[in-house]
């Protein structure tokens, strides 16, 4: 009889841990997308153009989508991130200006640590390109200069779901560093004109790492519901310094960022309000 009743209780108990399984196997995997806008103090620098610090205001819009994988039993999570950002700045004197804009793209993958059920950890690495430029308005010996890279960079974040009062909020910091790469840099006193016009590309192609470039990405944000919407605000930090064929770039900025956020699942299309029913990478 005993032999039977511990018979019993090994089927039961394979059978819950099955169903469980099952039913969290099941759940369809959600897509988070956060799209913000955000205004900011910019701070330029490029001795191709000028030894002089361009200092102003910049306008970013930024789109972020984050989702689960099957990979690595579901612990690996793909991350997206669009923004573009123009600036106008001057020098100090203001009696010169400048415009610049640039375009960045990243994807990448976090591996998903959770020490507990309201924090999530993430350590992955991302795929980045950048593609911009900056304009003298006044016009110079080197009026107009172009910057584009590609890296790929070690991402960290950390998301944490907690509530104040019964009212829910998200936090999260994300940092990526670039360690590795390649981008476009003329020679010293080379125009513009002698690349694409003459055809001269010997040597505009270079290696990057900490010896000729640092750059840094700081993301920190805070989820909110409002009505039937969710809030996302933030900050956003960019630091990129590059120095090649002595040639400095500087381009620091700060950005508070306010946007929506939303979970949705691509198969049926419909927002999830229920976030029993599916499984998130954020929240």
């Amino acid at each position: 009889m005993k032999v039977k009743y511990l018979i019993i209780s090994v089927l039961c108990f394979t059978t819950l841990h099955i169903g469980a399984q099952t039913e969290a196997e099941e759940r369809p995997l959600s897509i988070n997308e956060g799209t913000l806008i955000g205004v900011g103090h910019y701070n330029i620098r490029n001795t191709y153009m000028s030894e002089i610090k361009y200092t102003g205001i910049g306008l970013r819009i930024l789109n972020e989508r984050m989702r689960n994988t099957l990979l690595l039993d579901r612990r690996l999570s793909s991350q997206q991130i669009f923004y573009v950002d123009v600036s106008s700045t001057q020098n100090p004197a203001k009696t010169i200006g400048a415009l610049s804009g640039f375009v960045e793209y990243s994807y990448g993958y976090h591996y998903r640590y959770q020490p507990s059920e309201r924090f999530k950890l993430l350590a992955g690495s991302s795929l980045n390109g950048l593609l911009g430029f900056i304009y003298n308005t006044q016009g110079s010996n080197n009026p107009f200069v172009l910057n584009a890279d590609v890296d790929i960079s070690i991402s960290v974040a950390g998301i944490y779901n907690f509530k104040i009062k019964e009212f829910p909020l998200t936090v999260r910091y994300q940092a990526d560093l670039p360690f590795i790469g390649a981008a476009f840099a003329p020679k010293y006193g080379q125009s513009y004109y002698e690349i694409f016009g003459l055809g001269n590309y010997d040597g505009i192609v270079h290696f990057t790492s900490f010896h000729n470039k640092f750059a840094l990405r700081n993301f920190l944000t805070v989820d909110f519901p409002l009505g039937n919407f969710t809030i996302r605000t933030g900050y956003l930090n960019k630091l990129y310094y590059t120095d090649i064929n002595n040639i400095q770039m500087h381009h620091v900025s700060h950005s508070f960022m306010i946007g929506f956020a939303k979970e949705f699942v691509t198969f049926s299309g419909k927002r999830l309000k229920n976030k029993n029913l599916y499984q998130s990478s954020y929240y």
